[in-house]
């Protein structure tokens, strides 16, 4: 089997080399690489200089490392650099017309509709949920597909905006609410949301297909709705002071690390489910999908423990849709899986995410521990967050041992990475909402 990976993918490869197609090729450094640079060098250079006071040795540190890691990324991978310059603009954009006054976000047009954090965050929920759509219609049209894609940059654009803009519009309302935007639940999900999507269209252009966008984005379309309905039952939108476990240096290296972990462990989940599916394509019984028929129904209703009292409305619904949406895509299994890539594509992207899941993950939690013996005192509590975070650990470095020393491959490890998403979720909101422990400041 492996073998058959190896020579698939050295297939595909050369498919595209011989097509003309540089998506492999990243070539040496050019002219493009160093104005990037330079831009990213002069706003350092000018954060150093201009929000000195506000920053210790390690901020600085953190943000003179920052550059050439973002320099690196984007020439690995040229569309994140556009990206960047694109949000970066807009954020630049946003604060001018604030002009160091808050309370212009209700009163600038373009602040109130567009560019201010909360504005920019809505337009990238409705770009998320139409990109899924189109994503799932691009089965029947090729203008869909290439749509979801446009409406999932569209997406990420506007929400790297809004998470820029919102850092300084804590700072605009006071000097002690300035903070990195990754210190609650409302700014973890917009990151989380970000950064699967990210890396599911790193790999759309890598291999080429658009079909996995419907699996991947019904992960991302079920973070906007926890998104929209936080916001909006609880007020997460609103900037509020860090408690002072929160003020570190720590969290703007832990956090980070830590979702990527997620969101390349979600993307591996979907990528499992297509997987399946298009094992399944041409399965007649459906005593063989009632698995992960099954498995669907769980991730479907895990959300519903999302309340305060009683069953919530909105997470009955959301329930209902999902084992709807579960059921349509089982249903028209054989049409979805011909369209899908080969089982070998599929099964290789599944380990890369999980691969690099899992080593930003290890660090996350090395970083996390460090910063526990820095705040508490000590490096390990066996607090409820931490439990968790080793059991998740655990389960993926489990699936990679196998995988690389038994040769783990195919249906198994699919059905394992969507068992590890249900883990995955109840690390990640599970055990704020029923344990308590050091880090129940996260807790619904």
């Amino acid at each position: 089997m492996a073998q058959t990976i190896a020579a698939t993918n050295e297939h595909v490869w050369k498919e595209l080399v011989e097509s003309g197609d540089s998506r492999q090729m990243r070539g040496r450094p050019d002219w493009t690489d160093m104005v990037f640079f330079l831009l990213l060098s002069a706003g350092a250079a000018y954060a150093l200089v201009a929000l000195s006071q506000s920053m210790d040795i390690y901020e600085k540190l953190i943000l003179v490392g920052t550059v050439p890691s973002l320099v690196w990324l984007g020439w690995l991978w040229r569309p994140l650099r556009t990206l960047l310059v694109a949000s970066g603009l807009s954020a630049l954009f946003a604060i001018w017309l604030y002009q160091g006054d808050i309370a212009r976000a209700d009163q600038a047009f373009l602040l109130q509709y567009l560019f201010s954090s909360q504005s920019a965050i809505l337009w990238m929920c409705m770009l998320f949920v139409l990109a899924t759509v189109c994503y799932w219609l691009g089965f029947v049209s090729q203008t869909a597909a290439w749509l979801g894609t446009a409406l999932s940059w569209g997406a990420v654009y506007a929400g790297t905006t809004g998470l820029l803009v919102r850092w300084r519009e804590g700072h605009l309302m006071g000097p002690d609410l300035g903070h990195i935007p990754v210190s609650n639940l409302y700014e973890v999900f917009v990151l989380f949301a970000l950064i699967t999507t990210l890396f599911y269209l790193y790999y759309e252009r890598r291999y080429a297909t658009r079909t996995l966008g419907g699996f991947v984005m019904l992960v991302v379309t079920s973070t906007v709705v926890f998104l929209l309905w936080y916001s909006f039952t609880r007020d997460a939108y609103e900037i509020q002071p860090l408690v002072p476990a929160l003020k570190s240096w720590w969290m703007k290296l832990h956090v980070p690390a830590n979702f990527i972990g997620y969101g390349t462990f979600s993307l591996a989940a979907m990528v499992g489910f297509a997987y399946l599916v298009k094992e399944n394509g041409e399965t007649k019984s459906w005593r063989k999908l009632l698995p992960l028929f099954v498995l669907g129904v769980l991730l479907a209703v895990e959300p519903m423990v999302f309340r305060t009292e009683g069953l919530s409305a909105t997470w009955m619904i959301y329930f209902g849709i999902g084992v709807v949406l579960v059921g349509a895509i089982l249903t028209f299994r054989g049409p979805i899986s011909r369209k899908l890539p080969a089982l070998e594509i599929l099964d290789d992207i599944m380990y890369r995410a999980i691969a690099i899941g899992f080593a930003f993950f290890t660090v996350a939690t090395i970083l996390g521990a460090l910063w526990a013996a820095d705040a508490w005192g000590a490096y390990w509590q066996w607090d409820p967050k931490e439990t968790w975070a080793l059991i998740v650990w655990l389960n993926y470095a489990a699936w990679l041992h196998l995988r690389l020393m038994k040769g783990l491959r195919g249906t198994l490890a699919a059905y394992w990475s969507l068992v590890g998403l249900l883990i995955t979720g109840f690390a990640f909101l599970g055990v704020n909402m029923f344990l308590s422990g050091l880090h129940s400041y996260g807790a619904l």
